[in-house]
Order: C-alpha cells, then sequence, then structure tokens
C-alpha cells in the first residue's frame, strides 16, 4: 500500500507527455488550417459577395 499512495500523492505530473500533446495538437491544427484555409476563404468572400450584392 505505501508504492500505491507514493504515486496517488506525486502531483509532478507527466510534462513530457503534455508537451508531445500540445506540439501534436498544433502540428494537427496547421495542417488543417493549411488544407482548409483556402476553401474556407473562398466561402467567406462569397458568402460576403451575396451580403453586400457585389
Amino acid at each position: 500500500m505505501k508504492t500505491l499512495r507514493l504515486v496517488r500523492d506525486d502531483d509532478t505530473g507527466d510534462v513530457p507527455g503534455w508537451v508531445l500533446i500540445t506540439l501534436m495538437t498544433a502540428g494537427l491544427v496547421v495542417i488543417i488550417w493549411g488544407l482548409a484555409g483556402p476553401a474556407l476563404s473562398g466561402l467567406f468572400d462569397q458568402a460576403i459577395a451575396r451580403v453586400s450584392g457585389l
């Protein structure tokens, strides 16, 4: 039971794991933004053109 208590009381966390998750998420955002950015920009321009009547 002593080992379980030591593990439970350890609040240091898994910093390398969180860094890896953060970097992977940022990478996915950049990739998705790169692929979907031009399409979303076109949709936005089209919507603004329809609203403004240009």
